[in-house]
C-alpha cells in the first residue's frame, strides 16, 4: 500500500515512527530494513505463508452476521472471528510470517514479549512447529493473571521469563526482551507482538495482519453484495488487530474506522491506558509515537483489566491515523468491557477476550444508523480471561 497513511522509506507515518535503537542493534535493524520487503514479497515465501495460514492456522476466519446483536442495534452487525484461529487470537498471523522471515535470515533463537499471553502462545507455537528455541518475557503480574497461557507456552517447550521490574506488565516485558536482543544480536530474532517498535516492525507486522481486512472485503461481498462496510470497530493496545482490520480500508474514505482503547478505571483516574486521549509524542521501545508520560518525559504506568491493552504507548501508524483524523479513537472502562463480554456471550454465544470486549462495549454505546453495516473485530477468545469473568459474575450475583 502506498499513501500518506502508510510508512515512508524511513519508517515514518507523518511525524511518528522511525528507528531509535542502541548501537548494538543497528546491524540487526539495518538488515531487516534492507531485506524485509524483498523476503516477504518473494513468491515462495508467500506460498509457504499462505499454506500455513490456511492449513495450520485455519484461515480464512468467518465473518459472522450476528442476528440478535443486529436486532438490538437496529443495524447489520458482523463479527470477524479471529478468535477461531489456532492459538485463539489474531497473533498467529504475525508469528507465522516472522518465523519464516527469521529462518531466511539464518536466526536460530527466538525471543518475544507478551502481555495477555496470546502473542507468547502464538510465538511458542510456531517455534515448536519449526523446532527453534523460544524465550518469552512476561510481566510477573501478567504471569499470574494469565496462568492458562503460561501453561500453554511451557507445554510447547518455551521458556517463560517473569519480569519483576516496573509495573510487572507488558511495557516491562518489552524492555527485557530488548535487553536480551542487545546481548544476543547475531543468533536471535525478536518477534515483536504488535505494530510497535523500530522500523521496519510496525510496517512489517501490519502487512502480516492485513489479511484480516482483505478477507472482510471479500466476505462482505458474499454477505451484502458490497466490499465496504460503513464502520469497522477494533480494540487498540499496541494496535495490531486494529491495523489488520483497518488496513485495506484506510484509503477508503467512506469507511469509518474506530479504535477502542482501555480507559481502565477512567480516563481521569490515574489508572488508565487511554494513550490517544492523554498521550503526548515521545520515544518508547524504538519508535516515536504517542505515550503516557509526565511533564519530565517519564513513562507513566498504564492500567487495564485487560493484560493485552495494559500498555502506555501505541503503534506509530495509529498515532498518525489519530492526528490526521482518519480514524477515531475512543476509550472504554474495565467495567464497561466486563459487562459487554457477558452481553455478547448471552446474545450470541461468543465469549470474547477482554481485549475484544472493549470493542463490543463501544458497539453497545454506538449510535448506529438504520441498516448501517458494522464490522467488529473479535481479536481473541475469552478462555484465558475466565478468572476475571468468574470474579465479575460473583459480583453480579452479590
Amino acid at each position: 500500500m502506498s499513501s500518506s497513511y502508510f510508512a515512508d522509506s524511513d519508517g515514518y507515518y507523518g511525524e511518528f515512527g522511525g528507528a531509535f535503537v542502541p548501537e548494538m542493534l543497528h546491524a540487526n535493524i539495518e538488515e531487516l530494513q534492507s531485506r524485509y520487503l524483498e523476503i516477504i514479497s518473494d513468491r515462495n515465501f508467500q506460498a509457504e505463508l499462505n499454506s500455513l495460514l490456511r492449513d495450520y492456522a485455519g484461515r480464512p476466519t468467518p465473518l459472522y452476521f450476528a442476528p440478535r446483536l443486529s436486532e438490538k442495534k437496529s443495524a447489520k452487525i458482523y463479527i470477524k472471528r479471529e478468535d477461531l484461529l489456532h492459538t485463539g487470537a489474531h497473533k498467529v498471523n504475525n508469528t507465522l510470517g516472522q518465523i519464516l522471515l527469521a529462518q531466511r535470515l539464518g536466526k536460530k533463537r527466538i525471543i518475544a514479549e507478551t502481555g495477555a499471553g496470546q502473542h507468547g502462545v502464538a510465538t511458542a507455537t510456531v517455534c515448536a512447529m519449526m523446532g527453534i528455541e523460544c524465550i518469552v518475557y512476561m510481566g510477573a503480574m501478567d504471569v499470574e493473571r494469565q496462568a492458562p497461557n503460561v501453561a500453554r507456552m511451557k507445554m510447547m517447550g518455551a521458556q517463560v521469563v517473569p519480569v519483576h521490574s516496573g509495573s510487572k506488565t507488558l511495557k516491562d516485558a518489552t524492555n527485557e526482551a530488548l535487553r536480551d536482543w542487545i546481548n544476543n544480536p547475531d543468533s536471535t530474532h525478536y518477534i515483536i507482538g504488535s505494530v510497535v517498535g523500530p522500523h521496519p516492525f510496525p510496517d512489517m507486522i501490519s502487512r502480516f495482519h492485513a489479511i484480516t481486512s482483505e478477507e472482510i472485503r471479500r466476505q462482505l461481498t458474499e454477505h451484502e453484495g458490497r466490499e465496504l462496510p460503513n464502520t469497522v470497530i477494533a480494540c487498540v493496545g499496541g494496535g495490531s488487530n486494529a491495523i489488520g482490520a483497518f488496513y485495506h480500508f484506510i484509503d477508503e474514505a467512506a469507511v469509518k474506522l474506530i479504535g477502542v482503547e482501555a480507559a481502565g478505571c477512567g480516563v481521569d483516574s490515574g489508572q488508565t491506558a487511554a494513550t490517544m486521549t492523554l498521550g503526548t509524542p515521545g520515544v518508547l521501545h524504538g519508535s516515536m509515537s504517542l505515550l503516557l508520560q509526565n511533564d519530565d518525559g517519564q513513562i507513566q504506568e498504564a492500567h487495564s483489566v485487560s493484560a493485552g491493552l495494559d500498555y502506555p504507548g501505541v503503534g506509530p501508524q495509529h498515532a498518525h491515523l489519530h492526528k490526521t483524523k482518519r480514524a477515531h479513537y475512543v476509550s472504554i472502562t474495565d467495567q464497561q468491557a466486563l459487562d459487554a463480554a457477558f452481553e455478547l456471550a448471552r446474545l450470541e454465544g461468543i465469549i470474547p477476550a477482554l481485549e475484544s470486549a472493549h470493542a463490543f462495549a463501544y458497539l453497545l454505546e454506538y449510535s448506529a444508523e438504520p441498516d448501517e453495516v458494522i464490522v467488529v473485530n473479535c481479536s481473541g477468545r475469552g478462555d484465558k480471561d475466565m478468572a476475571a469473568y468468574l470474579k465479575h459474575l460473583e459480583k453480579e450475583k452479590a
